[in-house]
């Protein structure tokens, strides 16, 4: 019997090598879009816990407080963040593949987006990978950290926290500091990392605007206010993280209401409240 999509998927998350998950991830999309809508969701034979998806033996993993700190001022210290945000992108080409593979009875473009949103992240990690190597350094040159999979891992159990949490959340956090370290790159005329970054920002709109429209979907199926269920979970997972600076033309274009936009806000104030009392 031929795998189904999903199961494939599952196995793309596990394949060690960037470019040969990206060339799966590819082909996915293309099959998923030529799928009829009621064989796209058909579930893998098994779900199974992927603590840890397929990446090289490269980078060392270590604790985010390990990872050394280098600013843009010289060519190594901009290798060393081109090669962040490629771990990053990475990461999040594995995340899309998850979304796949994991989540049951969710409509046929619930999968299709989000193996669109893995084929633009293995776009992504693939300018990045050739940035780094046309400096004579490569995926893997640097020390790197794991916590953005950790989050992912503790999400596993449920679409509607996936959703609020991944692409609203982190992927958001994309968007608030981007143009800040675009002005930074250009004290130091690294045209080519800005204009990636340009690329990685507009698709990354369209990646937090599915996940919001996901978001959205689950909340109306339980019968339960996005807004409030929202802060719910940011209160009950991310307490005491939420920080500005918010681009709010960003998050907006990507489904931000004015209304969850001052609830950030609102929780930053308190969270900054509490540790002054302290």
């Amino acid at each position: 019997m031929t795998d189904t999509l999903r199961e494939r998927a599952g196995r793309a998350l596990r394949d060690n090598d960037p470019a040969t998950k990206a060339d799966a991830v590819r082909a996915l999309y293309d099959e998923s879009m030529a799928m009829p809508d009621d064989q796209v969701p058909l579930p893998p034979s098994s779900v199974e816990p992927i603590p840890d998806p397929g990446r090289p033996s490269r980078p060392e993993l270590v604790a985010p407080r390990d990872v050394p700190k280098r600013g843009p001022a010289t060519p190594e210290g901009r290798a060393s963040m081109a090669h962040s945000f490629a771990h990053i992108e990475f990461n999040a080409m594995n995340i899309g593949l998850d979304a796949c593979y994991r989540f049951d009875a969710m409509p046929a473009d619930f999968y299709r987006d989000w193996l669109s949103v893995a084929r633009d992240e293995a776009k992504h990690f693939e300018l990045l990978d050739a940035y780094l190597r046309e400096r004579g350094y490569q995926y893997g040159a640097f020390p790197a950290h794991a916590s953005l999979w950790e989050t992912v891992h503790g999400t596993e159990h449920d679409v509607l926290v996936r959703m609020a949490l991944i692409p609203r959340v982190l992927e958001a956090r994309g968007l608030d500091v981007t143009p800040g370290i675009q002005r930074k790159l250009a004290q130091y005329d690294d045209e080519p990392l800005i204009e990636i970054l340009d690329v990685i920002y507009t698709e990354e709109i369209e990646h937090v605007h599915i996940g919001t429209r996901w978001f959205r979907y689950a909340c109306e199926q339980r019968g339960v206010d996005p807004r409030a269920t929202f802060r719910e979970l940011l209160q009950q997972y991310m307490s005491g993280r939420i920080r500005g600076p918010y681009d709010e033309v960003g998050r907006k274009a990507a489904g931000f209401t004015d209304g969850e936009m001052q609830d950030l806000k609102d929780m930053e104030a308190e969270t900054l409240a509490m540790l002054e009392g302290k």
